[in-house]
């Protein structure tokens, strides 16, 4: 049986991936999903395969870093939180996300929303993101954040 600690270090995790992208610290988010798959929206085979590191490479190609702060002007804010253990060892958790943005042209508002559905493994007593798949319900003015068009919601 999990214990509770299980669930804040899980939980942890998370808000450790939503702080790194803010930063824009996006080979930390590299490490971090070193051992997962990692699904866009609307894809059916991971756009980064475990054992790459390549989730942060992705993110340097997709986001809109400013040169003032280094960041992209953004706070992921995740919320609802479901974490499920399957055993000692597994875990699925589900969360929503809100992403706000103010960039110079851009008032502070909303600019995206969705869901990440993540699996865990803990791995010699270290809990791993081993997959995530992001869906997206609503998306707004994403022109200050990406670098690449998006085609919008993908079903969520």
């Amino acid at each position: 049986m999990p214990e509770a600690i299980d669930y804040f270090l899980i939980q942890n995790m998370l808000n450790r991936y939503s702080e790194a992208v803010d930063r824009g610290a996006f080979d930390e988010v590299g490490e971090m999903f070193k051992a997962a798959d990692v699904y866009f929206p609307g894809e059916d085979k991971p756009s980064v395969e475990a054992g790459t590191g390549d989730f942060g490479a992705h993110l340097h190609r997709w986001t809109r870093v400013y040169p003032e702060t280094g960041t992209p002007r953004t706070r992921h804010l995740c919320t609802n939180l479901i974490i499920d253990f399957d055993d000692d060892t597994h875990a699925r958790a589900r969360t929503y996300f809100v992403v706000f943005q103010g960039a110079d042209d851009l008032p502070l508002q909303a600019i995206i929303t969705g869901s990440y559905h993540d699996r865990l493994d803990k791995i010699d007593g270290e809990w791993r993101f081993v997959e995530r798949r992001e869906l997206v319900g609503e998306t707004g003015n994403l022109s200050a954040h990406l670098l690449q068009s998006f085609d919008g919601p993908t079903g969520e």
